[in-house]
């Protein structure tokens, strides 16, 4: 058998290319009955009824579409040879509302991974650029959620929303993880935000290691103009927990007092003193951010988990989820996660990490806010032995 060659003519060749080129041709065409990919996933997603796109895209369609115009008109992003901006944000909106990963979007959107990555890139820029526009201050009118309650009102009259960290886990290289952990061992990174309390953010600052006290972090931020934390108008205030320090414009509650809703519960309904009554007030109101937390987090379960990205990508991917949080709220008052949350108290498990820095617990706390706090606990009690209204 030395001796014998076994070749192939060109016919042979020729037949054999083409037989290799109609199978794969075969092979790429889907059969019927299969899920649409490419620009047809979309346009089918689009086409279906909201319930498909909540899920998909975690809006309702003309929610979608009204982000998409926005980012077009502004020119944040433009439509590609091959990719309309439609599909862009989708792309993003899978990934970040399912923590997909890069090859599942590949085989959806049937695009190379450099282009799911390019384009997931642009679109966390121009929402991170929507940052200054869509988390602002409200107005300093008293809100609704305040003047509509004789338990609030006028007590909390000045109050403009609420401020607590939220903890987000990280995935940071080996030499940092000592700075990322937290006292229950996780590697987290502390984000500190500021809400109102119709649930918008107004200011989101992430980044910051997990073993860093929220005290710290809000402390860092107001001695540092380059972070823009907004201007607190005169006579104004955020509610803060016992994680912060009750000074001018942050108004904690009384420490080492029953605080948490779960406490005034079954034969320890009713307050004992004026101090639980604040207590118990507060803790109603400053429930919002741990609602606002709580869509989010449903909302953009990317955020539950410690995505593969460069940190800094990971610290934007929450500045760009707060962006659409707002976006959503604005836009559509009948989200279907909002309408949930409405009414439901979320319940705060307790933080080892929420105490004061112990460089700041020395600090005497300001007379002004201690005296406020006090006038307001005074007025509370007083309409509450005196005119027995709703507590």
């Amino acid at each position: 058998m030395d001796d014998v060659d076994i070749e192939l003519d060109e016919l042979e060749l020729v037949a054999a290319a083409a037989g290799y080129h109609y199978y794969n041709c075969i092979a790429r065409q889907p059969s019927r009955g299969s899920t649409p990919k490419g620009s047809g996933f979309l346009s089918e997603l689009l086409s279906a009824d909201n319930d498909v796109c909540r899920e998909m895209l975690r809006m309702d369609k003309h929610v979608f579409h009204k982000l998409c115009n926005i980012l077009r008109e502004r020119a944040m992003l433009r439509d590609t040879a091959g990719v309309m901006i439609e599909e862009q944000l989708a792309i993003f909106l899978n990934i970040v509302g399912h923590n997909e990963r890069n090859r599942v979007i590949q085989e959806r959107y049937q695009h190379s991974g450099e282009t799911i990555s390019r384009h997931f890139n642009n679109v966390l820029r121009s929402l991170k650029s929507l940052s200054r526009e869509f988390l602002q201050l409200p107005p300093v009118s008293t809100p609704l959620q305040i003047l509509e309650s004789n338990r609030f009102y006028p007590y909390f009259e000045d109050c403009i929303g609420v401020i607590d960290g939220m903890r987000i886990p990280a995935h940071v290289p080996a030499k940092d993880q000592s700075r990322f952990r937290n006292r229950k061992g996780n590697l987290t990174q502390n984000v500190l935000a500021a809400c109102t309390l119709d649930l918008q953010f107004i200011f989101v600052y992430p980044g910051w290691e997990g073993s860093a006290t929220d005290s710290r972090v809000l402390r860092a931020v107001l001695d540092d103009p380059d972070q823009n934390f907004p201007p607190i108008p005169e006579g104004k205030y955020y509610l803060v927990d016992t994680g912060y320090v009750n000074m001018n414009g942050f108004i904690a509650p009384f420490p080492g007092i029953r605080y948490h809703l779960p406490e005034y519960r079954g034969a320890n309904l009713l307050p004992r003193n004026a101090n639980e009554l604040f207590n118990h007030r507060h803790a109603s109101l400053r429930n919002a951010i741990q609602k606002s937390f709580d869509v989010l987090k449903t909302r953009f379960p990317i955020l539950k988990l410690a995505p593969q990205y460069a940190f800094h990508t990971q610290r934007d991917i929450v500045i760009a989820a707060c962006v659409i949080h707002n976006h959503i709220r604005r836009e559509d008052k009948s989200d279907w996660l909002f309408k949930d949350i409405e009414g439901r108290y979320v319940e705060e498990l307790p933080d080892l990490d929420d105490n004061p820095d112990p460089h700041l617990a020395f600090q005497v706390q300001e007379q002004s806010a201690s005296a406020l706090r006090d006038s307001i606990t005074a007025a509370m009690w007083n309409d509450f032995i005196n005119k027995w209204d709703e507590w």
